[in-house]
């Protein structure tokens, strides 16, 4: 009789993993920002598509809920970040799911006609009244969203059961001013929470993006660069990548057992990437099993046909929506000796001078990198320095080898995750 055996693995966007390794220093990191008594610190967390920030963040919101910290939040799209008022909009919707039951007050409402009768209705801090606060406030959306979150906090302070809130948003990398219109949603968020942490309300934000957010954030308010602690996710150490990939099969006390040389292989060939780590024991788990299922010894792990449908169904879709100058680029970034860490503009232009028959100028190479940092394929850091945004890009662009581009999907004018 055939077992039924249930594949724990889950690689998909933001689902929590069976069994969460090497984020412990992470965690930590967060419970010493939850017993700041003055708020000096705000989190930032961020690292590529892929290591787990998403995953993270849903971990941190149970253990903050039971050192009682109230948590809002939500992902951040790019309309929130149209406008500022957007943004405030954003903020009240979010804030008014956890403040709706606090009670404020009482209203009475008699009835009309004989026997009369007067009801009381119980004033809370909902949707309406706080949109009702923010629009009887004189001044500027900061001025109004100011007074907003102080007088919640003069309620909340006054519950024993509640230490304070926290503003928790994913995606903060589509957060963004915009001079040109005159809206500036990312510096109002960052203005109002500097106000109110002044003033000793106990909220604390918490952004999780790509690494183009704390840049981003710095170059709103030189201010920012104190206001975070900033914690970069990377991949995983070997003996945390074995524990993600050992440890739920331990727990599920499944009969198929992975061999210490297939273990090995999904390491090495994960790099230590959560989500990578998930692709291919999944896929891994499944073969396994027939296996066991039809009493076969255990197979070797089948490595280049698993790399074949990652490309597939992770990476192909992004590169795609590359144009073709743009990928030419992007494989001459593949091939320097360091593409998979960090590469400078100057060592893209020296290397199309040697291999291409029409090498890249330095303004062109800033212009096209600005859009494929846009496209979420490669970010700038703070040293002036440029990595790919997507871990491993730069093997599959080398695994591409000859391939047609026309044999990957057609372009778009978006890029989704």
């Amino acid at each position: 009789m055939k077992t039924q055996i249930q594949n724990t693995f889950r690689p998909g966007a933001g689902h929590m993993p069976p069994f969460l390794a090497g984020r412990d220093s992470e965690i930590k990191e967060f419970e010493r920002l939850l017993k700041q008594e003055v708020i000096l610190e705000n989190m930032v967390l961020t690292g590529l598509r892929g290591v787990g920030k998403t995953v993270l963040m849903d971990t941190l919101k149970p253990l903050a809920m039971n050192d009682r910290w109230l948590w809002v939040g939500t992902d951040l799209s790019e309309t929130a970040s149209l406008s500022e008022n957007n943004m405030a909009v954003r903020l009240l919707t979010d804030l008014s799911v956890v403040t709706s039951t606090i009670v404020t007050g009482v209203s009475e409402i008699k009835t009309v006609g004989f026997g009369a009768l007067s009801h009381k209705i119980p004033q809370t801090l909902n949707y309406s009244t706080l949109l009702q606060v923010y629009s009887e406030t004189p001044g500027l959306v900061a001025d109004k969203l100011k007074n907003v979150l102080e007088i919640v906090h003069v309620y909340l302070k006054n519950i024993p059961s509640i230490k304070g809130l926290i503003f928790a948003y994913d995606e903060a990398q589509n957060l963004a001013d915009h001079a040109v219109k005159e809206q500036y949603p990312l510096s109002l968020l960052l203005d109002v929470f500097q106000s109110i942490q002044k003033k000793g309300c106990k909220f604390i934000l918490v952004l999780a993006g790509l690494p183009t957010l704390f840049p981003k954030l710095v170059d709103a308010r030189t201010f920012a660069e104190r206001m975070f602690r900033v914690v970069f996710l990377d991949k995983l150490s070997n003996e945390a990548s074995r524990d993600a990939i050992v440890k739920p099969i331990e727990q599920q006390k499944c009969p198929v057992t992975l061999t210490r040389e297939s273990v090995e292989t999904i390491i090495n060939t994960s790099k230590g990437y959560p989500y990578f780590i998930q692709f291919i024991c999944r896929e891994v788990f499944d073969i396994f099993v027939q296996h066991y299922n039809s009493e076969k010894e255990p197979p070797k792990v089948p490595i280049e046909e698993i790399l074949r449908k990652l490309d597939t169904d992770f990476f192909a879709g992004r590169y795609a929506r590359a144009t073709d100058r743009q990928r030419d680029l992007l494989k001459l970034i593949s091939n320097l000796d360091h593409a998979d860490n960090e590469f400078t503009v100057q060592e893209v232009v020296e290397a199309s001078k040697s291999e291409m028959a029409k090498p890249f100028s330095s303004s062109h190479v800033n212009q096209m990198l600005t859009t494929l940092s846009d496209a979420g394929l490669i970010y700038k850091n703070r040293h002036g320095k440029y990595s790919f945004a997507v871990p491993l890009l730069g093997e599959f662009i080398r695994r591409q080898g000859s391939q047609q581009t026309e044999t990957l999907p057609n372009p778009d004018n978006s890029f989704t995750d």
